[in-house]
């Protein structure tokens, strides 16, 4: 049996319950084909980049799966028929990973390594300041040239 990572995306409108639900008929499903579901991770309700079927938030989840083909196929034709789930993913996998998933991993932003100088004071927050006129050389070398003037009739 071949090794899946699978993640789907269920409409904004659901409640964490009935995500619950839906992880719990897509895992009949796969064991029914023969399958076993390891990891269960549901990562909450996230905002989308774009909006997918008129929803900009989804609710993620995340499943490890060790099932033959034919049962991964089954559940995602069962998933395109089904309304609640905007999206899905799975990708064949060498293993599953241990611990919990990138997603799942508290990471604080304390937790990066800090400069003790502390802010530039020169660019403040949108970067050097620039004078008016002060532009840089334009790419290719060339600079324009100033435009001729009109010959004058007396």
């Amino acid at each position: 049996m071949a090794l899946y990572e699978h993640v789907f995306l269920a409409r904004q409108d659901m409640s964490a319950q009935q995500v619950d639900a839906l992880v719990e008929q897509y895992k009949g499903v796969i064991e029914a084909n023969g399958g076993k579901v390891g990891r269960v991770e549901n990562w909450g309700l996230k905002s989308l980049t774009y909006r997918m079927k008129k929803n900009r938030k989804a609710h993620y989840a995340l499943m490890d799966i060790d099932a033959p083909a034919a049962a991964v196929h089954e559940m995602e034709r069962q998933m395109r028929i089904n309304e609640d789930v905007l999206r899905y993913m799975t990708l064949s996998v060498e293993k599953h990973e241990e611990g919990p998933s990138a997603m799942m991993q508290k990471r604080d932003r304390d937790d990066r390594p800090r400069d003790d100088r502390g802010p530039r004071r020169d660019f403040g927050d949108r970067g050097p300041r620039r004078e008016f006129g002060d532009r840089p050389p334009r790419e290719g070398g060339f600079e324009r040239a100033p435009r001729p003037s009109a010959p004058r009739e007396s």
